[in-house]
């Protein structure tokens, strides 16, 4: 029935276009306790190449471990210009013949990156590769609700000035993202209004690009000044990005916001790391790896790991209980 529900919502987003920018709701149940646990990977899919399949190895450890209900990838998902059309065998080779452990056979919620937007945007949001490999689910931007946590997802491909003014030799799928200006204003709005509703304990946002980042990519300053403030404003508790190849843990002084960067799940930029706050910057590792989250009503602790399933930081925070009266 979920699997219904999924392929009839994404083909009506499809049909109605996504220039409307409407977050649509996800249900993700929690284990009978309450609590959830999940795996983070980012910019992953080379078919296995850049250890990409010796980091999978491990994240199946880890999820054995960690009993986990769900994977997040924080985009990129294919390298180096995303997928060709819905036939396009590196789907295959890159995501079903790579994460093949048995408990990464969970649900896999997916955000797209720059190098996703290289291709056919819409052969990663289409229903026919969720028919081909159960576990995929991506759409633009989207809200998973999982009781104790909601997961706020968000396509920031579209704020980066430069993927349009100045795109190189790359060509960019911006099908349904015309006119950039209200697109955004849309999704800016959107997730400023869930936000706001959102009684959840725990609120946690995932996208492609940086916001706090001393990796050679650097704070998105386009997120800094649009998608920041809000995000803020709402008290959230995690901000989640791949982005910049390396594994990342700031946490602000400005706020109670931990930004944190998992995208080591292949190629990763050694030596490739800028100055920062010391007393902000709680990891910086620049090889390949990935992270996981536990969360209960009064505890979220996430840990990184790297391509041999060592733990580099770990790092927990706690809030009270809801009072009953």
């Amino acid at each position: 029935m979920r699997l219904l529900f999924f392929i009839a919502t994404i083909t009506l987003s499809l049909c109605l276009g996504v220039s409307s920018a409407v977050l649509q709701r996800f249900e993700q149940a929690p284990k009978p306790d309450g609590s959830l646990s999940f795996l983070v990977i980012g910019d992953w899919g080379r078919k296995g190449a850049y250890n990409q399949s010796e980091v999978a190895f491990q994240m199946g450890v880890i999820g054995q471990q960690l009993n986990i209900d769900f994977v997040i990838s924080t985009g990129d998902n294919f390298y180096d210009n995303g997928l060709k059309d819905i036939d396009d065998p590196a789907f295959d080779q890159s995501f079903t013949k790579i994460y093949t452990a048995s408990s990464l056979q969970k649900q896999w919620y997916n955000v797209l990156g720059n190098h996703d937007y290289r291709g056919d945007v819409e052969a990663q949001l289409s229903p026919v590769l969720k028919n081909l490999d159960k576990r995929w689910f991506c759409l633009r931007s989207y809200i998973v609700n999982a009781e104790i946590a909601e997961f706020f997802f968000v396509d920031t491909t579209p704020f980066v000035d430069h993927y349009f003014t100045e795109p190189g030799d790359h060509v960019y799928d911006w099908k349904g993202i015309r006119p950039r200006k209200r697109y955004i204003s849309n999704l800016l709005k959107d997730v400023d209004s869930a936000l706001q509703q959102s009684n959840a304990k725990w609120k946690i946002v995932v996208g492609h690009h940086t916001i706090r980042s001393a990796g050679q990519h650097g704070n998105t300053e386009e997120l800094v000044k649009q998608l920041l403030p809000i995000l803020e404003a709402n008290n959230i508790d995690l901000f989640i990005n791949g982005h910049d190849h390396c594994l990342q843990h700031i946490s602000s002084l400005d706020s109670a916001i931990q930004f944190l960067t998992s995208g080591g799940g292949s190629k990763a930029w050694r030596g490739d790391v800028k100055w920062w706050k010391p007393e902000e910057m709680k990891l910086y590792y620049d090889g390949q790896g990935f992270m996981s989250v536990k969360i209960t009503e009064t505890e979220l602790d996430i840990a990184f790991y790297d391509v041999f399933g060592n733990v580099l930081h770990k790092w927990n925070t706690s809030k009270q209980l809801h009072s009953s009266l």
